[in-house]
């Protein structure tokens, strides 16, 4: 299985399909499979070629394999709109009205394409992965796109074929649309020679420029040349009958909700003598939250008064780590906790700040008691060591998977899991024995990784282990996974852009 997750930035997807007008308002949706391939052929010639020795043999395997089956797809919620231009005109008395329809679909939504008995070998698939990083739109060159292969894609919405309606029933189980796809490679071969042998021993000049030897020259050639030889469809396509969800295109009522508050993290100095150990970072989390939740008090049922994002309390089932992870860290390389930081993805207000900003002091119980000043707060900034965007991040703090393992259910399983439900990207997972620490070799057993004893709480890892995450693209942090996230274990640093990118 091959499975390509697309995000489009701009929130827009512009694509008017083949043999419409503009005017006509049509959007191509889902994605003509055509149209992808083509924009990965383009992006060859125009970001790749010059770093390639092999001139585009292996463009051409991978564009073969990828046209020998039609893709399914997992179709984000999206709303069809359009903006209306007009055109300038050389009289004053003649307007042109030009309708620009687009999808609308949430910068946060992700498109994925799917390829089920794709079997790309590694060359392929390094050179499919260059071209996804390089791509830099889809459609109109205002369709901004990010791409990238997925191993956990979303379950297929929207598939190939016209069972648009049970038979047995009579239920209506999509709305059918055709789209434009490539055909394959031993397909283009029999039109070819079809049309030499129907046409005796020449072609006429301008249709034999648009039918080149292979498939990729084909799909390569410009719309207007094959416009202009007469064809109603390019000769390496076909039409392809998709059976998309009913109401693909339903409105979205905007939310009337207050907007999300912006500030997200809190830095703290760390003061005192002896700092804590790095090992400590889960003591440290701990007794930071506890001094968060003293801070808020108690109202007079005796009941704390600390909002859920911040205790991680009553929280809604929904909720995936949007509240409050509390990182201690050593930010100069001592091995000593200098700072600590309180990331709250789901956002702090206005009263929850000023709380905030009393913090002054944690102590551990007959453990040692230390003075804190905030330092920054804000929204999440690329200048912070932890937060910036990073294609490669390396263990700080031992990662405890969290549930319990099984046959089919590895670290790496866990890990992969993890990182879908955040959002990122499916990371290459390497294994490290140990990590340095102020020039001394540790392992996750030197680490304390346990939690304070706490009714019903289940720990599935009392070991730990340390990896090291290589995404397809940059990514943000923070990055913390696994047991105990929230209080600095599974805590991850990104490398430099240099290592990061390598």
């Amino acid at each position: 299985m091959l499975a390509i997750r697309l995000t489009f930035p701009a929130g827009r997807y512009h694509a008017t399909p083949w043999g419409q007008h503009v005017n006509e308002g049509d959007i191509a949706w889902p994605p003509e499979p055509w149209r992808l391939l083509r924009a990965l052929i383009a992006t060859w010639h125009h970001k790749l070629k010059h770093e390639q020795p092999d001139n585009g043999t292996r463009l051409a395997a991978l564009i073969e394999a990828l046209a020998g089956q039609a893709p399914s797809f997992r179709l984000p919620p999206a709303t069809h709109s359009h903006s209306r231009h007009y055109l300038p005109q050389w009289k004053a008395s003649d307007t042109s009205l030009a309708l620009d329809a687009f999808a609308s679909i949430s910068p946060a939504e992700t498109l994925d394409c799917i390829w089920p008995d794709a079997n790309l070998d590694d060359e392929q698939l390094d050179l499919l992965d260059q071209l996804l990083d390089r791509l830099g739109y889809l459609g109109r060159a205002e369709s901004w796109v990010e791409a990238c292969r997925t191993e956990v894609p979303g379950t297929p919405n929207c598939q190939p074929g016209t069972d648009s309606v049970d038979l047995e029933t009579g239920e209506i189980l999509g709305e059918m649309v055709e789209v434009l796809g490539p055909v394959s490679a031993e397909d283009y071969e029999q039109l070819r020679q079809r049309f030499q042998a129907e046409s005796g021993k020449r072609l006429p000049k301008k249709v034999a420029a648009t039918l080149p030897l292979s498939l990729v020259e084909a799909m390569s050639l410009d719309t207007a040349d094959l416009q202009k030889a007469g064809w109603n469809l390019p000769p390496a396509a076909q039409r392809i009958k998709y059976t998309r969800p009913l109401h693909a295109f339903h409105p979205v009522r905007g939310s009337t909700s207050r907007p999300r508050p912006s500030l997200t993290t809190m830095s703290f100095v760390v003061v005192g003598k002896p700092l804590p150990r790095i090992e400590n970072s889960l003591r440290i989390g701990e007794v930071t939250r506890l001094a968060v939740m003293r801070q808020f008090g108690k109202d007079d049922e005796g009941c704390p008064r600390t909002p859920a994002l911040l205790s991680g309390h009553d929280l809604p089932p929904d909720n995936r780590h949007h509240h409050a992870f509390f990182l201690p860290w050593d930010s100069g390389g001592s091995g000593r906790i200098d700072r600590i930081v309180i990331h709250v993805p789901g956002g702090v207000d206005d009263p929850a700040r000023r709380v905030l900003q009393g913090l002054r002091k944690i102590w551990i119980p007959g453990g040692g008691e230390w003075q804190l000043a905030m330092e920054t707060i804000g929204p999440v900034s690329d200048t912070h060591p932890l937060m910036g965007k990073a294609r490669t991040w390396e263990t700080l703090t031992p990662y405890l998977h969290p549930w319990h393992r099984k046959k089919n259910f590895s670290i790496e399983d866990q890990i992969r899991r993890e990182c879908h439900e955040r959002g990122l990207p499916v990371p290459k997972l390497e294994r490290m024995p140990e990590i340095e620490i102020n020039g001394r070799m540790r392992r996750p057993v030197h680490f304390h990784r346990f939690r304070q004893r706490k009714r019903g709480l289940v720990q599935p890892d009392r070991l730990g282990s340390f990896w090291r995450l290589t995404f397809p693209q940059p990514v943000r942090g923070p990055i913390a996974l696994g047991f105990a996230c929230h209080f600095g274990l599974g805590l991850f640093r990104p490398l430099s852009t240099d290592d990061s990118v390598s």
